[in-house]
């Protein structure tokens, strides 16, 4: 789907057509900042593997997210509670749901603050040394990697909170973790990629640091966005989208913890979690320049909780019922796209639109134009480069060399497609946001 989802796509699939491992492009020209490579790295290996289409390129998030699902099920067996829990609270929430199918750099990131916080954890209280210990700080350099700071900014506020609200000593801290060693495992793992980056292009980390992570959360207008419009939310609208990308199951939480208040500081694993749950819309409160996808994060802490209370749900039945909806409407959606034959025309990507070209070529050479904006969908099914033309000079120019062009025109602005040319386009095919023309 465009534009998001095809991005993270066609960004991978360039990496595998050029096999440039370092640096990321979201065109054949046009170097991408504003994410780092995990991702990136993950869906271009499931390309080379298995081949380049929409299933491989979800299949990396997919994956995480089972791998995912069976360490926590594996930890709220020891607790005792069904191996089968965490992934039935995590699949019937709407955020976490999607992130287990489409291409994103959220879900690795999600990954990583997870595992960076169980891992802390667990290292706060095993009396040696262990591999979470180090699992700790190897989360924290992947973070950097799947997407910059905010593995720091999702994690070590939680962690001070929780160690000032129970009064644990420094001392201990240092003495848990091997610092020296997990710093230089920080280091190791995403500095290199970051140095050789901004040598590669340079003004990356001007942007990707400071643009990305101050001055897109700070300024909801912020114009120095180089791949799509800042989105401008009233302040607070993060925990709408709480409420919503996670029902029932926050709203569960929440009410357990306003019946609780008086006592759920006292429980040093309840307090994790809910400083873990609360810090992430807290964050993002005050900031307008947000999506629903932050709120992943926060969807495992949300689940842990919901496990810790279970026992305490009386009406267990009803609330399996409620959290069924979702995946129930999951099931109804798919059905309907694959036996309604239109629904391909309300879907936002060009992909049934290049199928049409490509089958009406055959083995001709295919062009493809795009009036001022092309979409990233029509690249990745394409599977070659597409062209932007954006007025009527451009245009003149070439048609002057081609006898004919395909060329993909968004409905709402074919009113203002010059005249001249109006006349002579042939109507190919069309989706409820585009049409594909033949000019000659």
């Amino acid at each position: 789907m465009d534009k998001t989802e095809s991005r993270y796509a066609e960004i991978a699939r360039l990496m595998v057509e050029t096999n440039d491992w370092l640096a990321l492009y979201v065109d054949y020209d046009f170097p991408f900042w504003a994410k780092p490579p995990l991702s990136t790295w993950l869906t271009a290996l499931s390309f080379k593997t298995f081949g380049i289409n929409e299933f491989w390129a979800r299949f990396p998030s997919y994956m995480v997210h089972v791998l995912l699902l069976l360490i926590l099920g594996l930890k709220t067996k020891k607790m005792g509670t069904p191996f089968w829990l965490p992934a039935f609270i995590l699949l019937t929430t709407p955020e976490f749901l999607l992130h287990t199918g489409v291409v994103s750099t959220d879900t690795f990131l999600g990954f990583c603050v997870v595992l960076a916080m169980l891992s802390f954890w667990e290292a706060m209280h095993k009396d040696r040394v262990t591999i979470w210990n180090y699992l700790f700080f190897i989360m924290l350099g992947l973070g950097l990697l799947a997407k910059g700071p905010l593995i720091f900014v999702f994690t070590i506020p939680v962690i001070t909170s929780w160690m000032i609200i129970h009064k644990i000593k420094l001392q201990i801290l240092l003495k848990k973790f091997p610092w020296a060693i997990g710093s230089l495992l920080i280091l190791l793992i995403a500095f290199p990629w970051y140095i050789l980056m901004e040598q590669r292009s340079p003004g990356f980390l001007n942007y990707f640091i400071i643009g990305e992570h101050f001055e897109r959360f700070l300024y909801p207008t912020w114009g120095g966005d180089l791949y799509g419009q800042p989105k401008s939310f009233p302040p607070g609208m993060i925990w709408i989208f709480l409420m919503l990308f996670a029902f029932p199951w926050v709203q569960f939480v929440l009410y357990k913890c306003w019946t609780l208040k008086k006592t759920i500081f006292s429980d040093k694993w309840i307090s994790y979690l809910v400083l873990w749950f609360i810090w992430i819309p807290l964050f993002f409160t005050f900031s307008n320049n947000i999506n629903h996808t932050y709120i992943l994060p926060a969807a495992v802490p949300i689940a842990l909780l919901a496990i810790q209370w279970w026992k305490d749900i009386k009406n267990r039945k009803t609330w399996l019922a409620i959290a069924s909806v979702l995946p129930m409407l999951v099931v109804i959606g798919t059905v309907f796209l694959l036996l309604y034959p239109k629904a391909s025309f309300y879907m936002n990507t060009d992909k049934y639109l290049i199928k049409h070209i490509k089958e009406e070529a055959k083995n001709d050479e295919i062009k493809l134009f795009y009036w001022e904006f092309k979409s990233y969908s029509g690249q990745f099914y394409l599977g070659q480069k597409t062209y932007a033309v954006g007025d009527e000079t451009a245009l003149d120019s070439i048609l002057q060399k081609q006898n004919k062009i395909q060329i993909f025109i968004p409905n709402k602005k074919l009113a203002d497609f010059p005249k001249q040319f109006k006349a002579r386009l042939k109507l190919m095919d069309s989706n409820y946001r585009t049409s594909v023309y033949l000019l000659k």
